[in-house]
């Protein structure tokens, strides 16, 4: 039996091309790692993750023992200094790198979840040590895929440049990318990115969404008398006129105020906060005032925004103010974006109505940052 040890090896879209570029070669991991990376023996896999798309992209094979290197430049806008020689095995395009979720059947990380997203906490950071049966399962697979290519590009959404993550004493500190410094300082000085009406249209979507799966649907109250196309909202079927009072007066306003509520009798399934202008603080702080009054609450949080500011939401709520909550907001919410919702949701009623409404972890991604 091989003693080879597999390795999860972290690459974003960006920095896996970069890695090709200089000849597949080297690779490399951040300075904090040293102790992991020295643990990487000569014959071990390192299985290449792709972030932001959640692909399996490639198999290197270590060449030689770890090592630290400064002065070669591999990587444009970080060092990666802790390396590694290494042999490519496999090696995919983005366009044809494997879904992880495709090979949910074979891998021991989707076992026994205690919640449908709980399985991306194995692909927050790198080196990271795989049980062999995942490793070997995901060699094969990745074979099968080199020989047999599906070109599948990701949302061009997917594929815009992460938040640098920088490691202080005081903690994790997200710096924005392309641009956003300013943004962040001043958010009132930017004109909205969407007209008004699309805040409207996505409450609409989601609500009726929750009513054809049978659930009940809530709305926030100051937003009830509101109308889509046509469609008031006071008239949904299933639209609910109270909401169950099983916690504090203080924490029950703050629930009342968010957009949109999925309910199952008394208990809230899924909860929505939608943000169209470029300002996103309204729906996080109230999340973040729902998880510090009900640090145990167990509801899965949705931030929904406009696909253009999928990286405005990561950057805030990787902010530290968020991040000292328990659990870190970044932790219990997901992004969707506004294009998920128009247009891939389900909508035909007939299929819609099976749907439970953890459906929708595969719509949407973490708003943790990976760390590379």
């Amino acid at each position: 039996m091989s003693s080879r040890t597999y390795w999860l090896d972290l690459f974003s879209p960006t920095t896996w091309q970069e890695f090709l570029d200089a000849g597949g070669k080297v690779s490399g991991f951040r300075r904090g790692q040293w102790s992991k990376v020295q643990q990487i023996k000569t014959g071990d896999y390192l299985l290449c993750y792709l972030t932001q798309i959640s692909r399996l992209v490639g198999v290197l094979e270590a060449v030689s023992e770890p090592y630290m290197d400064e002065r070669k430049s591999i990587w444009k806008d970080e060092d990666f200094p802790c390396r590694l020689d290494v042999r490519i095995e496999v090696a995919l395009t983005v366009d044809t790198a494997v879904p992880i979720k495709k090979l949910a059947d074979r891998l021991s990380i989707f076992e026994n979840l205690q919640n449908p997203a709980a399985w991306s906490g194995h692909v927050r950071g790198s080196p990271a040590k795989w049980r062999a049966k995942d490793g070997e399962a995901i060699v094969e697979a990745l074979r099968e895929a080199h020989a047999n290519p599906v070109v599948d590009p990701p949302p061009a959404s997917r594929l815009r440049k992460p938040p640098k993550v920088v490691q202080t004493d005081k903690g994790e500190f997200t710096i924005p990318a392309n641009g956003d410094e300013t943004e962040l300082e001043d958010d009132h000085a930017i004109a909205p990115v969407k007209v008004p009406t699309s805040h409207t249209e996505i409450q609409w979507l989601l609500m009726k969404l929750g009513s054809d799966m049978g659930l009940d649907v809530w709305v926030a109250r100051n937003d009830r008398s509101r109308d889509f196309n046509g469609h008031r909202f006071s008239q949904l079927p299933r639209l609910r006129g109270d909401l169950p009072q099983q916690f504090d007066e203080v924490t029950n306003r703050t629930i009342e105020l968010i957009d949109v509520l999925w309910l199952r009798k008394t208990a809230i399934v899924a909860a929505f906060e939608i943000e169209s202008t470029t300002s996103i603080y309204s729906g996080l702080l109230r999340m973040s005032d729902l998880l510090s009054m009900q640090p145990n609450l167990n509801i899965p949080l949705y931030l929904v925004a406009p696909d253009e500011r999928r990286m405005k939401v990561l950057s805030e709520i990787n902010r530290p103010t968020f991040n000292r909550l328990s659990p870190p907001l970044k932790d219990v919410c997901r992004y969707l974006a506004f294009s998920i919702v128009r247009e891939e949701l389900p909508q035909d009623p007939r299929f819609i109505r099976h749907l439970k409404p953890d459906f929708l972890e595969e719509f949407t991604e973490s708003c943790e940052i990976e760390q590379i």
